[in-house]
């Protein structure tokens, strides 16, 4: 890696580590720069502004995100394994990056028309879309989940996420029994 992706990786993980514990709306460019120990020129060379730096913090480090959406790939016959797939490779992904999985869950539920929103919505849709369209597969092999894709997906990121959120706050534990235990509770509201 040479010094100037060095910089740019250094603004990256600085805004996300900022991000994650103010809020995007919270953090100056000023602040920004401060933490990374460059210039705001320089900021504004690798991202062109602060909602710049923020598409760039969301596409790259929300790519394992996206990846770990798609772990249930195939199982859509076997429900149980399909969750647990996907549910592990989240978890995973947000313990490997917690700065960007606070932000991720922040981001969420940014009021509609912020910047912020606006720069993760994108990664939110897909996402969600990604959710949508195993339970849409499941729905194949399963004739009473039919018809209900968008409320599953909705509903099994809203229980991880919950869950996730509470865990990098320190009141939660997420082991793996506990993992196995939510999708259990989960799964008896689709066959249900």
């Amino acid at each position: 890696m040479d010094e100037a992706e060095s910089t740019r990786d250094l603004i990256l993980a600085n805004a996300a580590r900022l991000f994650a514990a103010r809020g995007y709306d919270a953090v100056s460019v000023g602040e920004l720069v401060e933490a990374a120990g460059v210039t705001k020129p320089s900021l504004y060379h690798w991202f062109g502004s602060k909602r710049g730096l923020l598409d760039a913090l969301v596409g790259e480090r929300g790519a394992a995100f996206l990846s770990a959406a798609d772990a249930g790939a195939g199982t859509e016959a076997d429900v149980p394994r399909g969750l647990e797939l996907i549910a592990f490779a989240l978890v995973r992904a947000s313990r490997a990056d917690p700065d960007f999985a606070r932000l991720r869950l922040a981001l969420s539920w940014a009021p509609p028309a912020s910047e912020a929103a606006l720069s993760a919505h994108g990664f939110n849709s897909t996402l969600r879309g990604t959710l949508e369209a195993w339970f849409r597969g499941a729905e194949r092999h399963h004739g009473n989940m039919r018809g209900r894709s968008r409320a599953f997906a909705l509903s099994f990121l809203g229980v991880l996420d919950a869950r996730v959120g509470l865990e990098l706050a320190g009141e939660a534990s997420l082991g793996d029994h506990e993992l196995r235990e939510l999708i259990r509770q989960f799964m008896h509201g689709i066959f249900s």
